[in-house]
This record gives structure tokens, sequence and C-alpha cells, in this order.
């Protein structure tokens, strides 16, 4: 449980955005891990991701089933190094429904996803507050965590400013948005470097995030 002297509850942030702590046991963030490390492998690997008006972000990325560039989706790496992105596994998929029912209420369905954004953050990275809006889907997006503690700004629909909340995402959370909070604004203003589990092996953090993209992209 991170070493609170309580335990984390599930907390609603906002009406559809939902934090579940400790969804991810010690033993499925090795696993997931290990996958994003042979992910970010080329061809398709982690990439700098250049932004239209000349600048970079500072978190690193690899795309799994799409590949999301500022503001589109293809199926290769665009702005890599133009290799096929690499598929979305099966097992990947069926966690983000399983998250959303964890999230939500097993009744809750949703279709199968098809999109995984790995964001890596070092101790200086940040995400300024922007919304996941390239997807045709309402689908929720699922965002799993690992590694280092982070401070994530769950903000409101209208602007990047006021009012928002923020939330201390810790290795194994999930954070659900869908309904009405799915195009609210978000960001990561802190890493909180040196907070992750020791027994993980992960300097950083590792943000998973999965769409469901309903796009008819031209190709295979």
């Amino acid at each position: 449980m991170n070493g609170e002297l309580f335990p984390r509850e599930r907390t609603e942030i906002a009406p559809g955005a939902v934090h579940v702590p400790d969804w991810l046991g010690p033993g499925r963030q090795r696993e997931l891990l290990a996958a994003c490390r042979a992910w970010a492998r080329p061809p398709a690997g982690l990439r700098t991701v250049r932004t239209p008006g000349g600048g970079t972000m500072t978190a690193r990325q690899v795309c799994l089933g799409l590949h999301w560039y500022p503001y589109a989706y293809a199926r290769t790496a665009v702005d890599g190094d133009g290799a096929p992105v690499k598929p979305m596994p099966g097992w990947l998929a069926q966690l983000g429904r399983d998250a959303v029912a964890a999230a939500y209420g097993e009744a809750f369905a949703v279709p199968p996803y098809d999109i995984a954004l790995i964001n890596f953050y070092d101790g200086d990275s940040r995400m300024g507050m922007h919304r996941d809006a390239e997807e045709k889907s309402p689908a929720p997006v699922v965002s799993l965590s690992l590694g280092d503690t982070c401070v994530f700004r769950f903000g409101n629909t209208e602007n990047r400013g006021r009012p928002y909340r923020d939330v201390q995402l810790c290795s194994g959370d999930l954070f659900v948005f869908g309904g009405p909070a799915r195009l609210a604004y978000h960001g990561v203003p802190k890493v909180l470097p040196g907070t992750g589990p020791r027994g993980l092996g992960l300097t950083g953090r590792l943000n998973i995030t999965l769409r469901v993209g309903g796009l008819d992209l031209p190709g295979r």
C-alpha cells in the first residue's frame, strides 16, 4: 500500500472521473513494466514528441495499436522512424475493460481498447494541461501508473485553468475518466523522484493510457 498508515480509498474526483489506488499488485506491475520495456525498443520504439510549434514534450512516448502524434493518429510512426506501429495486445485491451469495471462497476460495457499511449517521465518531466480529443469514441480513458508518484492535475472541460483538482498517483494506481469528464483538461505538473517501489526496478514514472479510437484510417 505504498507505506501509508491508512489504506487509500477509491475516490470519485469528478463526475465520471474515478481514482482507484493500488489496483495493480506488485507482480502485475512487474509484468507490465517488462512489457513496456519490450515495446520501447525499435522499430517504432520510444521517441521524443515534437509539437507543431517546434517545442518538445519532456515525457517520451511509445504507442501501440495506432501511433499518436500532435494532433492525430497514423498506422506508422510518422514522426519517428516511420515503422508500422506495434499491435495492441489482447491482454492489454482486456486490462482496459477490467479497469473500467473496477472504476464504474461490472455492468458498464465498453468496446475493445485498441490504442495505448505509454509515456515515460524522468524526474524533470512534465505534461501540460490538455484534452484527449483525437478519438471518435466516447469510451472512457484508462490510465495506469508505474514507478514514481506524480501530481496529476484533473481539470474541467472548458479551459486549462481552475477549477481543477490535484491527485497523487502512485505505482499501481488506476485512474479512469469518461462520461461528462471524458474531455476534461488534465496534466502532470510534477513527478516526485525516488518515490517508486524499490522492488519494481524502475527509475522514473511510466503512464500507460488506454483508449478506444473509433477511427477508420486508410491502410491495413
